[in-house]
């Protein structure tokens, strides 16, 4: 049986502490470009190829009052359930820029098993960041 249920991956939702700063932080540490902040600070949105990255406040009554509060790291050796992870072509030039930008590092590029060099970073929300090669470039067309 056919479905016209097929979902697009639309939206990452990053929960912070302050929308406009996170906004800003990953743009200049990671690159993104801004595709929208509204006038309220209270969303904001990057653009990271097909699938969105947003930002929006850690506690809302719209969300809070139906899902829960957000639970954050009590310290720096607790992590989220997810992380951010961005793939580029020069990964030590990528670590270098975000460390340079307000990422604070963890663990420096590295070859791994599986064929990938990657890196891991905190956001200034002690969110972690993986930077890594690409597993399988791009094709450009």
């Amino acid at each position: 049986m056919a479905s016209n249920l097929r979902p697009a991956f639309a939206y990452t939702v990053v929960y912070v502490k302050d929308v406009a700063k996170s906004v800003d932080f990953y743009a200049k540490a990671f690159g993104h470009n801004v595709r929208r902040l509204d006038e309220s600070n209270r969303w904001g949105e990057l653009e990271s190829g097909q699938t969105t990255i947003a930002f929006t406040p850690l506690h809302q009554h719209e969300t809070d009052d139906l899902t829960g509060s957000v639970q954050t790291p009590s310290s720096g050796h607790v992590r989220q359930a997810v992380e951010v992870c961005f793939d580029y072509a020069d990964v030590d030039a990528a670590y270098k820029r975000a460390v340079e930008n307000g990422a604070v590092a963890v663990s420096e590029p590295e070859d791994k098993e599986w064929g990938q060099k990657v890196g891991y970073l905190r956001d200034i929300d002690g969110i972690v960041v993986r930077i890594g090669s690409f597993v399988h470039p791009p094709k450009h067309s």
